[in-house]
């Protein structure tokens, strides 16, 4: 243990720009890796399950805390990269190490590169984009107003997030829908992304209940030229389209109108669903257990484990539906407590999207929805409105 701790110390000491910690040494370690990054006066941690991710911010000074802590006795590997080599720990399961560097030019010149110049946003500076400079986050020369920059990377976030969940799909045209759009600053730049820098086809509505706020973004679409964007007043409950929709997306739809964008998308076969949710009151207000009232007793407690709750049981359900899901943290938690993504991805179509996860596994999920529900007193909209609906079966 003495050696390891000596040679991750050394990691630190180097002060590298990027770590990544891999091959958890036994079944119970959480994270299947963590991928440090250094920032401008911190280092952040990214700590991967198989479907979140976990952040952390560490002090340059708590590095060599951070790593024997977290990699000593459970990670068998770190790869580190600094101005001028690549740093690797390699451990036995019997605890023998191995450390070595190896220096070569492609790292060094990877390496100078990456962290003396900024990220490279998908969104680039120094092109003036329309939408952004309404909304304030771009002066008219394209370059970010400087007390913007916390929504300029949020939205960037965003469009990764958005890229992920396209991956290799070929589909001639996008059709993409946007439930609770309001004054649709993001659905603007969605409709920018895939038309300018993807060079693709998309056709996107937005939906809202407001026929002011409606009204102003048709007028903004039309300013822009953005001829395959439009916008309706609409409930999300009920809302019907003859046409196949490709892609969902809800951001910050409040309480069960989430649920209703999530099931809308579901009878759809929408290939890809990004909600972030808003709100949750339902939950929370039935919640209630004889066995674990601990976490109902303290009212913030019981707050955040409902709303928990139900971003969890809305991801088990959507996995029982034949979607691939992950919950990712949109935004820091430091800006706001409502920083959860879903992210649902289905492939080719009904059959073969349920194929991705096995019966076995979603019947466990099911099992696990409605545990809790008995367990809590439950009665999630999202799970009654597909069981209705036979998807549960």
């Amino acid at each position: 243990m003495e050696e390891q701790m000596e040679k991750l110390s050394a990691i630190a000491q180097a002060k590298p720009y990027k770590i990544i910690i891999s091959k958890p040494a036994g079944g119970e370690i959480p994270y299947r890796r963590i991928v440090i990054e250094r920032k401008e006066s911190y280092y952040q941690a990214a700590a991967y399950t198989e479907k979140q991710v976990f952040h952390e911010n560490i002090p340059p000074e708590r590095l060599a805390e951070y790593l024997g802590k977290t990699v000593a006795g459970q990670y068998l590997q770190v790869n580190a990269w600094d101005d001028a080599a690549e740093h690797m720990y390699l451990c036995s399961k019997k605890g023998k190490v191995t450390y070595k560097t190896k220096k070569n030019a492609q790292t060094t010149a990877k390496a100078s590169g990456s962290h003396n110049r900024k990220k490279q946003y998908i969104l680039k500076e120094g092109t003036p984009i329309a939408p952004l400079v309404d909304m304030g986050v771009f002066t008219p020369e394209g370059k970010v107003v400087r007390t913007m920059y916390d929504k300029f990377r949020q939205i960037n976030r965003f469009l990764e997030m958005v890229e992920d969940a396209v991956g290799d799909d070929t589909a001639e045209t996008l059709r993409i829908i946007d439930f609770g759009c309001g004054k649709s600053y993001l659905t603007f730049v969605l409709y920018y992304y895939f038309t300018e820098i993807q060079k693709r086809n998309v056709q996107i509505a937005g939906l809202d209940l407001k026929a002011d706020v409606i009204k102003n973004c048709n007028a903004a679409a039309k300013k822009y030229g953005y001829e395959n964007l439009h916008f309706e007043v609409g409930d999300i409950n009920g809302y019907r389209t003859d046409a196949p929709v490709d892609m969902v997306v809800t951001l910050h739809a409040c309480d069960t109108a989430t649920d209703y964008a999530l099931y809308n998308a579901i009878m759809w076969n929408a290939r890809m669903i990004l909600s972030v949710p808003c709100c949750q009151h339902e939950l929370n207000g039935q919640i209630q257990s004889e066995e674990l009232g601990l976490i109902t007793r303290y009212g913030i407690i019981k707050e955040r484990f409902a709303a928990l709750a139900t971003d969890a049981i809305r991801a088990n359900l959507l996995e029982c539906c034949g979607y691939k899901t992950q919950v990712l943290e949109f935004v820091d938690f430091a800006h706001t407590p409502k920083n959860l993504l879903i992210r649902a991805v289905k492939k080719g179509g009904s059959d073969a999207a349920r194929a991705i996860v096995p019966a076995s596994v979603r019947k466990r999920y099911l099992g696990e929805v409605e545990r809790m529900m008995d367990e809590f007193h439950l009665d999630p909209t999202l799970y009654r409105l597909l069981k209705e609906a036979g998807r549960l079966g």
